[in-house]
C-alpha cells in the first residue's frame, strides 16, 4: 500500500488540501469550506475531511484513502482552549499534526530560513523565525483580536453605515454602498451582524478598500485605523524577527501595503510559495521523522 501525505490550510473563509507523495510531490488539491476551529470547531472537522477527499479525487485516488494519510495541518483558531485537541481526536487521518496556519504560512513564504511574515486575510497573525526560534504575535480570534483583519474592518464599515444612516456622521460613497445593499433598511444591517461569522464581515473589506482608493473620507479613515494597527504589529514582529525580511500573505495583502509605514514597504519581499506549499512541506518533514524513527 503506498503511503500518501496532505497538507491543509484552514482559513477563516476556506479550507485547502494537497495530497502528495512522501517526497513532498503534490499528486492533488481540493477545497472546501471554512475551517476557524475557533469559529465553528465541527464545521471545521468537515471541511478538512471533505478538501482531503476532494485532494484525493483530484489525484485519481480513492477518497476513502484519506484514512491512511499522514497529514500536517495549519488552522485558524489553534492558540485558544482546547479545540485544537478536540478536532485532532475527530480528524480520519492516520496520523494528523496541527498547528496554526501561520507556521504554515511562514514556512511557505521563507522556507527554512529567518523572516517574518503577516497573514492579513480574514483575521491577522504575525510571525518571526530567528534562529530556529518561531514566534507568534496576534491571531486572538474576531472577538478580541485580529484587529486590520478583513473581519474587523467590514465590522467597522457596517457600524460607519448606521452611523451615517442616523445622521452622527457624514455620509459617503461607501456608507451609501453598504445602506443600498440592505435595501436602505439599517434592520437588514443588524440583522446580518447578528447572525455572520468572521468570514461573512470579512467580505466587505474589498469594497473598504476600493472606495479608500477613490478618496471616500469615511473609507480613508477606516482603513488608515485598521493600517496603524497592523503597523504597530508589524514594528513588534521585525523586532523579533533580525533579518529585515517581511512578506504579506492573505487575501488582503496585495492591497495594504500602499497604507502601510515606508519602514515596512521598503522591506518587502515576494514569498517563495504558499501556505499549502508549506503545509505539504511540514507533512513531509515529519512523514520523514517517522519514518527515520521507526527504521
Amino acid at each position: 500500500m503506498t503511503d500518501y501525505i496532505l497538507g491543509i490550510d484552514g482559513g477563516g473563509t476556506s479550507c485547502r488540501a494537497a495530497v502528495a507523495r512522501p517526497d513532498g510531490i503534490i499528486l492533488g488539491r481540493g477545497k472546501s469550506g471554512a475551517a476557524n476551529i475557533l469559529t465553528d470547531p465541527n464545521n471545521a472537522i468537515i471541511s478538512i475531511t471533505e478538501a482531503a477527499k476532494a485532494a484525493y479525487r483530484d489525484a485519481g485516488l480513492d477518497e476513502a484513502g484519506v484514512n491512511g494519510a499522514s497529514a500536517f495541518l495549519g488552522l485558524a483558531g489553534t492558540n485558544v482552549g482546547d479545540l485544537t485537541r478536540y478536532v485532532h481526536d475527530r480528524l480520519p487521518f492516520r496520523h494528523t499534526d496541527i498547528d496554526s496556519d501561520g507556521l504554515i504560512a511562514l514556512q511557505g513564504a521563507i522556507g527554512d530560513g529567518d523572516g517574518a511574515v503577516a497573514i492579513l486575510g480574514t483575521g491577522s497573525i504575525y510571525m518571526a523565525r530567528r534562529n530556529n526560534t518561531v514566534r507568534y504575535i496576534g491571531g486572538w480570534g474576531f472577538t478580541v483580536g485580529d484587529l486590520g483583519g478583513g473581519a474587523r474592518l467590514g465590522h467597522a464599515l457596517l457600524q460607519e453605515a448606521l452611523l451615517a444612516h442616523d445622521g452622527v456622521h457624514p455620509r459617503s460613497g461607501v456608507t451609501d454602498a453598504i445602506l443600498e445593499e440592505f435595501r436602505g433598511d439599517p434592520r437588514g444591517i443588524v440583522e446580518f451582524a447578528r447572525l455572520s461569522k468572521p468570514g461573512d464581515f470579512g467580505r466587505f473589506a474589498p469594497v473598504l478598500f476600493d472606495h479608500a482608493r477613490r478618496g471616500d473620507a469615511q473609507a480613508i479613515a477606516i482603513v488608515k485605523a485598521g493600517a496603524a494597527t497592523v503597523n504597530e504589529s508589524l514594528d513588534a514582529i521585525m523586532a523579533l524577527a533580525g533579518e529585515q525580511r517581511l512578506c504579506l500573505l492573505g487575501g488582503l495583502a496585495p492591497i495594504y501595503p500602499e497604507w502601510l509605514c515606508e519602514r515596512h514597504r521598503s522591506i518587502l519581499v515576494e514569498a517563495e510559495a504558499d501556505a499549502l506549499t508549506g503545509a505539504v512541506a511540514l507533512a513531509a518533514k515529519g512523514y520523514r521523522q517517522r519514518a527515520g524513527a521507526a527504521a
